[in-house]
């Protein structure tokens, strides 16, 4: 089951500070929804384990996290895929694009796509875009927060 989340965010920062901390393992864990840990393996490569509750199921997911496509400090995709376990999968992106609005203020629009599959999948489409809608949320507006504070 695959769905598009679109959204834009403004944050009170410069575009450079903003695009530093998309590339800040502190910054970005601190932002990710029930991430437990996020260690960068290089430039472009993370480790992560995220605890999520999807309805009923809690799960621990671990997996790898990956920026492409970097032009900075404008745009990159950021990927990730985890493993549940007995609980299945999810695996996504989101395209982000950085705008200067003003000298001290940035928009951040992002175009996310998600895929969950094995059990988490067999709870409904609406609970798991609902969820999917609400961490994607929590994760943008987590992330302005600590960049425009």
């Amino acid at each position: 089951m695959a769905l598009v989340i679109e959204g834009e965010e403004r944050i009170a920062a410069p575009v450079e500070k903003v695009w530093d901390a998309l590339n800040d393992p502190e910054i970005l864990k601190e932002a990710i929804p029930g991430c437990q840990s996020l260690e960068k393996n290089s430039d472009t490569e993370m480790a992560a384990t995220v605890v999520l509750k999807i309805g009923p199921i809690k799960a621990t997911f671990n997996g790898a996290v990956t920026l492409k496509n970097l032009k900075p400090p404008h745009s990159y995709t950021i990927q990730g895929e985890g493993k549940g376990g007995i609980a299945g999968f999810a695996k996504g992106g989101a395209d982000v694009t950085l705008t200067a609005d003003g000298t001290d203020g940035t928009v951040l629009k992002y175009a996310a796509k998600a895929e969950v599959g094995g059990k988490i999948a067999q709870l409904g489409s609406r609970l798991i875009e609902s969820t999917s809608k609400k961490l994607t949320g929590q994760f943008f507006s987590t992330f302005g927060e600590k960049v425009g504070a």
